[in-house]
């Protein structure tokens, strides 16, 4: 750990916050209860998953649960501070981030595919690149500055594999998302990028990336990822048993019930939601305070 520290300075990164959502009650009123997740994919993406999410979770619960879009990573965790957002769908970094924030704070649920996240580094197949080694005077790009599986571990992994960041790379660019990361890429804006394991082999399957022009030469080990955190005043705010509630209502959606719920975990792209608690994230705050992003 004690190699990543001295880049300190160039891994802190300003947070801008761009949060706007309504008035915490609705006309007659009935609290609601803000979702949010991080804005790691495409609009239209993040739309189907949390919108239809929202709806499910305000029957089953009987609260008026609704979605509130964001523009950046750090507006998600700055909102759950604030309380504007209640519970919100973070990764690894952004999940100890709104922890931190709120005491109390609890890890509900994740998809069994974040017990074990990988992050995939990507280059032309032509370009020489093999190694996390290799990327050394060449140009880079990350994802979110606030993602785990395109900023944090990617980090971590190339400062263990001995380049020095941001000294070795000839240039240092965040696209603020995977889709974006890849298809920067693919167009041979960047020589080499990083991005989450299960977004690129899902464009892969969906035949959306010229492998001539861009494909996996590295993937990590894995580690726990994204997962649900709700606050930790939800039953003084909606009620005793709300933070129960809404973990059982998340815990039971499965994709085998078919009709809405299966829509709803092929949009978080799982057969369904497993149990999670904050112990699981407790390398990623290590590696995370290694690497300055958290103190």
């Amino acid at each position: 750990m004690q190699s990543v520290r001295r880049y300190r300075a160039w891994l802190i990164a300003p947070l801008v916050l761009l949060l706007s959502v309504a008035a915490a009650c609705s006309s007659d009123g009935e609290p609601k209860l803000f979702i949010g997740g991080i804005p790691d994919q495409d609009e239209q993406v993040l739309q189907e998953r949390f919108e239809g999410l929202a709806e499910y979770l305000s029957k089953e619960t009987g609260l008026d649960v609704r979605y509130v879009p964001t523009t950046s990573y750090a507006a998600v965790v700055t909102g759950f501070r604030q309380g504007d957002v209640h519970m919100a769908w973070y990764g690894g970094l952004t999940g100890v981030q709104a922890r931190l924030a709120v005491p109390g704070a609890e890890a509900l649920a994740q998809r069994s595919i974040d017990q074990r996240f990988e992050t995939v580094f990507l280059a032309a197949p032509d370009s020489e690149i093999t190694t996390l080694a290799d990327l050394k005077g060449k140009t880079f790009t990350f994802g979110s500055e606030s993602s785990t599986s395109g900023r944090l571990m990617p980090a971590f992994f190339m400062t263990e594999a001995g380049l020095r960041l941001p000294d070795d790379l000839r240039q240092v660019n965040f696209s603020g998302a995977h889709d974006r990361t890849w298809k920067l890429v693919e167009a041979g804006a960047f020589d080499a990028g990083a991005l989450n394991a299960n977004v690129w082999r899902a464009r892969v399957e969906a035949g959306e990336v010229d492998l001539s022009k861009a494909d996996a030469f590295w993937t990590t080990p894995s580690y726990y990822n994204y997962h649900w955190v709700a606050r930790g005043d939800l039953d003084e705010e909606f009620g005793g048993g709300t933070t129960d509630r809404l973990r059982r209502a998340l815990l039971a959606i499965d994709e085998a019930n078919g009709g809405k719920q299966k829509a709803i975990m092929d949009a978080f792209q799982a057969p369904r939601f497993i149990e999670t608690n904050n112990g699981n994230y407790t390398t990623i705050e290590q590696v995370a305070r290694g690497l300055g992003l958290i103190r």
